[in-house]
Formats: C-alpha cells, sequence, structure tokens
C-alpha cells in the first residue's frame, strides 16, 4: 500500500537511488489528497507498451482500486505522447516464440478491467497521440481531458490485427456502431477538435494547460461524493448491455446503496443550510 503523498516508481525492473528511494522509467505513481496519479513514462519511446511498462500499470492500477484512501484516479503520460500502443520493437522479436500474443490476456484485458470495474472515477489526461491499446485505455477511462494538439488512432488494422482493450466495447458506446466500425476498419488521425465532436473527448485545453487542467479535474472527482460516483460508473456499464427493466432495478439497488452512504446525508444537510458539502468519499 502506497502511503498518502508518496511518489513511486513503478515497474519490475525497479531499483534504487543513493536515498534509497525507488527508480525505473516504465510508469510512476503518486497518491495525493484522495487523488492517484498514474504516469505512463517512456517519452523516448512515446510511451509504447514493453512489457515492463504493461505490469507496472497493471499493478499499480489494480493497487489505486485497492486502496481506500484513494477517491479518484488520473491516467496520464510524460513527453509528447500519451501512449502509442504495444512496443513494436519488442513486439516483433517476441512473434516467433508466440509467447507476445498471451499479453491480451495478461496484461491488457486486466488494464482495462481495473480501470472500468473500479469504484471510483478514472480520468485520462490526454497529452498527446493515443493510438492502438493507448486509445483503448482512454476509451475505457471514465472522463478524458484532452490536449488541442492530441489525437486518436485505433491503429489495429494497420498492422493487421482486431481491437484489444476494450476498444471493440467502449469506442461504440462512445460514437455510435456506424463510426466506430470506419475508425476501427481503416484506422486514421481524428484530432482532439474532432474527437470532442465525436464524443470521444469530454473537454479539450490548449496544450500548454493539459496538466494543470487534467489534474483540477481529477482533484473535482477525488473532492466528490465517491460512492455515487461509482454507482453512476455501474450503472452506465450495466445500462449498456442490458434491458430498460433490469437497468431500471440495477439502479434501484445502486441507489440504495448511495443513499446509504454518509455522503448523502452531508449533501441533504448541506443543501437545507445553503452550504457547499464536504464529502468524504464514505
Amino acid at each position: 500500500m502506497f502511503a498518502d503523498g508518496d511518489l513511486r516508481h513503478a515497474g519490475p525492473n525497479a531499483s534504487r537511488n543513493e536515498k534509497g528511494a525507488e527508480m525505473a522509467d516504465a510508469v510512476l505513481y503518486e497518491v495525493s489528497d484522495g487523488l492517484a496519479t498514474i504516469t505512463l513514462n517512456r517519452p523516448d519511446a512515446m510511451n509504447a507498451l514493453n512489457i515492463e511498462a504493461k505490469v507496472a500499470l497493471r499493478e499499480v492500477l489494480q493497487e489505486a482500486a485497492a486502496d481506500k484512501a484513494v477517491r479518484a484516479v488520473l491516467l496520464t503520460a510524460t513527453g509528447r505522447a500519451f501512449c502509442v500502443g504495444q512496443d513494436l520493437k519488442e513486439h516483433i522479436t517476441l512473434l516467433p516464440t508466440g509467447e507476445v500474443m498471451t499479453t491480451v490476456r495478461e496484461h491488457y484485458n486486466p488494464i482495462v478491467t481495473a480501470i472500468t470495474t473500479m469504484a471510483k472515477p478514472v480520468i485520462a489526461g490526454v497529452n498527446g497521440v493515443a493510438a492502438g491499446a493507448g486509445a483503448g485505455f482512454a476509451f475505457a477511462c471514465d472522463y478524458r481531458v484532452v490536449a488541442d494538439s492530441a489525437s486518436f488512432n485505433t491503429s489495429f488494422a494497420g498492422v493487421a490485427l482486431t481491437a484489444d482493450s476494450g476498444a471493440s466495447w467502449t469506442l461504440p458506446r462512445l460514437i455510435g456502431p456506424s463510426r466506430a466500425a470506419d475508425l476501427l476498419f481503416f484506422p486514421r488521425t481524428v484530432p482532439a477538435a474532432e474527437a470532442l465532436d465525436l464524443g470521444i473527448a469530454n473537454r479539450v485545453v490548449p496544450a500548454a494547460d493539459l496538466a494543470a487542467e487534467a489534474a483540477a479535474v481529477a482533484r473535482r472527482f477525488a473532492q466528490g461524493p465517491t460512492v455515487a460516483y461509482g454507482a453512476i460508473k455501474a450503472s452506465l456499464a450495466y445500462g449498456a448491455s442490458h434491458s430498460l427493466l433490469e437497468t431500471l432495478e440495477k439502479e434501484d439497488e445502486l441507489q440504495t446503496l448511495a443513499g446509504a452512504a454518509d455522503d448523502h446525508a452531508i449533501a441533504v444537510e448541506a443543501f437545507l443550510k445553503k452550504e457547499k458539502p464536504r464529502y468524504t468519499g464514505h
């Protein structure tokens, strides 16, 4: 468990510097004031996903999901790219062994599952190009703040592969099945402005402001009614693949959960007093 305010470098190849701090170059992880910030940190490789990065990302997402002190997660990256997907330089060396084709089950599926099922919001701060699995990870997040210089590209068919990282499920729900099929069959660069129009991006901001704006949005989530946010997230996922009657039943279940939380009573009391609620996340 990472202590509040602690900055860690995550990854199987982590080492220690002279002061004992962990050092690695794949993924950075920090928890502060209820917000876990996960930063992909292979800028020279445009944050391409080698095994080290995938294992580290999977582990810190699972850590954030389990940590009761974490009320929201910000997923972002260093350098000029958010994530260009699979590291093809590593990929080509592993193709003859067949080992590389297990990465969907071992890495991508657990990563997307952690993002989509944790009972707390996950915000993507998309600082640059998001391609392939990188785009899939962004699509899986609950909210996307995107730099005006960033872009999206599904990329999979461009290397003769099908969609993974949940893109075949998330993208049609963001932009509709017809437009999703077009982007998956014929990958192309979707600039930030178009991504906003399509519904991929929730907010587009100047590139110079991306870090501050994404963090501000994430902090707003981290200071909000965590149980209610988790219930909203669960209801959206459930409603996407169930009937209206089934969804009404699910809403009843989730409303009972949210209504029993301390934050609901706090919100009602603050409303009656015409004050701003101070949520606890419980």
